[in-house]
């Protein structure tokens, strides 16, 4: 593995360990190792980043913000093509799969309950709920955004973490997709070619006026506010 050569140190250092974790695993991570490649003394890991855990953490937030920064790109693109705002959940979806697939002990270790929620998924969380906002505003979300975001998020999350569990060699994308059909009988409202049951003739337009309630000049923020409260209501009856 060449040297990085970044003139920063926590860069070069944070390179190189993604390199590592990459190809060899956590257990590849090693300060020793990290401070070799990288050119650096082993008490300036230490002093950057606490110990093994912290370096990890940084290597996790790293590339996570770069995979965010990406997706924000993808969403601010469909909207100016307007792209089907359905058709970009779905390209979402995929993307995140993709990273997952291709980044197994990264995500593994992004996605550990121990960790908390960090900046960069969190960050993800809110390009996820852009999506979702389009689409409720396209009049074709049957439940709330909340909802969605969360069911999406979980599920994507489960998806990987079930593929990742089976050998390198076996793993495809085939249960991403039958999960995400089911997702998308849950969330969304049918269309013509989806053979999916009509969505509630309430819930779904009560969805899409509650995602534009903000932009509703005409009323005061009391009564915005008064009226997203209603339609919150009525949707959590669905």
């Amino acid at each position: 593995m060449p040297k990085q050569r970044s003139a920063d140190p926590r860069t070069r250092i944070i390179d190189v360990a993604s390199t590592l974790l990459s190809e060899e695993g956590r257990a590849g991570v090693t300060t020793r190792r990290v401070a070799e490649l990288a050119g650096v003394q082993a008490p300036v890991i230490y002093r950057l980043f606490g110990d093994k855990d912290g370096l990890l953490d940084a290597v996790a937030e790293h590339v996570m913000a770069d995979f965010a920064a990406t997706k924000s790109a993808a969403v601010a693109g469909s909207a100016t093509r307007g792209v089907d705002p359905v058709a970009g959940l779905r390209a979402g979806w995929d993307m995140t799969i993709g990273f997952g697939l291709a980044n197994p002990e990264l995500f593994v270790l992004i996605n550990d309950p121990a960790r908390g929620p960090s900046p960069s998924t969190e960050a993800g969380i809110r390009i996820l709920a852009d999506r979702v906002h389009q689409v409720a505003m396209a009049g074709r979300l049957r439940v709330s955004e909340a909802e969605a975001v969360e069911l999406i998020h979980a599920a994507g999350t489960g998806a990987v973490l079930a593929i990742l569990r089976r050998p390198e060699s076996e793993r495809d994308t085939g249960p991403a997709d039958v999960l995400y059909e089911g997702l998308c009988q849950r969330i969304l409202t049918a269309s013509d070619s989806t053979g999916r049951a009509p969505a509630d003739p309430v819930i779904a337009p009560a969805v899409t006026l509650r995602a534009a309630v903000s932009d509703l000049a005409v009323l005061s923020p009391a009564e915005r506010a008064m009226l997203g409260e209603w339609l919150e209501r009525i949707i959590a009856q669905g």
